[in-house]
């Protein structure tokens, strides 16, 4: 038998629960018959009233010592990684594709840069977009049948 364990790391998943959000943990599961292991998700809600995490972040959820809800088990301790840029987590150094942007930028400077190169210093934070073409911050909910009209929040 496994051991509960006092923190998990896991996603955030699209959650229509009220002051909620619901997190992805993947495991992976040993088939004893293959011996190979395989890719199990479990699934749970944890208390978030402030609406602190967005569809797609990493986050760390401690087990609460009793239930709120039927439901929500788990609070959230803070967001490791939040989506989009990507960060090693053993150097701490931002990274594009497969190399670390402090190359790139040496690179640049070395042998001049692009004039079509995109330019991390001067992007904004994630976040710019809300309403526009990122829809992480609007409520969702569950789509129960097809009427042909736009549901952009559905689940």
């Amino acid at each position: 038998m496994a051991s509960r364990a006092a923190m998990l790391l896991g996603q955030v998943v699209p959650c229509v629960k009220l002051n909620a959000s619901k997190i992805r943990v993947r495991r992976m599961e040993l088939d004893t018959n293959l011996n190979m292991y395989f890719k199990k998700d479990e699934f749970y809600f944890a208390h978030d009233p402030d609406k602190r995490c967005k569809t797609g972040d990493i986050v760390l959820i401690k087990e609460l010592p009793d239930k709120l809800t039927r439901l929500i088990s788990h609070s959230i301790e803070e967001i490791v990684y939040p989506l989009g840029d990507i960060t090693d987590p053993i150097t701490g150094k931002k990274v594009v594709v497969g190399k670390y942007r402090e190359d790139i930028e040496e690179a640049n400077r070395l042998f001049g840069k692009s004039k079509d190169a995109f330019d991390y210093s001067k992007a904004p934070p994630r976040g710019r977009l809300e309403g526009t073409r990122d829809f992480t911050h609007g409520e969702t909910y569950i789509k129960y049948h097809e009427d042909g009209k736009d549901q952009p929040f559905a689940v």
